[in-house]
């Protein structure tokens, strides 16, 4: 018999009975997620899920920009987006579709394995992965440490745009030890300038390798009172078990500045 389950949003999702065997994921920490776990029951994937690197599946274009009707072709039992990458008019058009999508809401480290663990356990009725308890091991304290860096995260330039607040990557860093400058700014992703950046007063300037690419030679140059590391965007902003790297990788971050 079918069952029902509340998303995030409050939405009652239709779901079979017993362990999914159909997914189609559009967001690509999921995706990695979930083909770490049961990789045969993932028949779809974004364009951007880069990880694992040999993952062969239906692609569906992008987060934003999804090909429904190739979704709709492929006859996922579930479809599992998260609000912020993610666009409520697909959702509409794919439940209207008769699509069940699962919606999760990340805002926070708690938040990933909250929703990490109620979409394997409860939602797909798959149990526990092995990795997931050790995520949950290495982040899953209550308290968040003093800090030990301030550090700047542009995540775009030309405009300049940087990590603000209310957002899973400033928890995470906060979790780690780093404060983003730009923590408590009003806007979750604010446009800011580049001398205002270089001024912040950062121990390090991050630049990811995604959304914007940063590299060794389009990135450092723009900055010349604050050092710049060049960091994977990957484990900035992706929950999963790319969790178990990161934590190791930020520890290390700003030590002996």
């Amino acid at each position: 018999m079918p069952r029902t389950l509340a998303d995030d949003l409050g939405h009652r999702v239709p779901l079979p009975d017993g362990p999914l065997a159909r997914v189609v994921s559009l967001v690509p920490s999921l995706t990695e997620a979930i083909a770490a776990t049961r990789p045969q029951a993932l028949v779809g994937a974004t364009d951007w899920c880069t990880h694992p690197v040999d993952l062969e599946v239906t692609r569906v274009r992008g987060t934003k920009n999804p090909d429904r009707r190739a979704i709709i072709d492929l006859a996922p039992e579930l479809v599992i987006v998260v609000q912020e990458e993610n666009r409520a008019l697909d959702v509409r058009r794919l439940r209207e579709a008769g699509v069940p999508v699962w919606v999760a809401v990340i805002e926070s480290v708690p938040d990933a394995l909250r929703a990490l663990r109620r979409l394997f356990v409860d939602v797909l009725d798959w149990g526990a992965p092995a990795w997931l308890a050790e995520v949950e091991a290495v982040w899953a304290a209550p308290a968040v440490p003093a800090a030990r860096a301030e550090v700047v995260v542009p995540i775009w330039r030309d405009p300049w745009m940087v990590v603000g607040s209310r957002n899973f990557t400033t928890d995470l860093l906060a979790r780690a030890g780093l404060r983003n400058v730009y923590g408590a700014h009003d806007e979750r992703y604010p446009h800011v300038e580049l001398t205002d950046l270089d001024a912040s007063g950062a121990d390090a300037v991050l630049l990811p390798d995604e959304p914007y690419v940063f590299t060794s030679d389009d990135g450092p140059e723009a900055f010349s009172r604050t050092p710049t590391q060049l960091v994977s965007g990957r484990l900035l902003t992706w929950y999963g078990p790319s969790l178990l790297e990161a934590r190791q990788v930020l520890d290390g971050m700003c030590r002996g500045r």
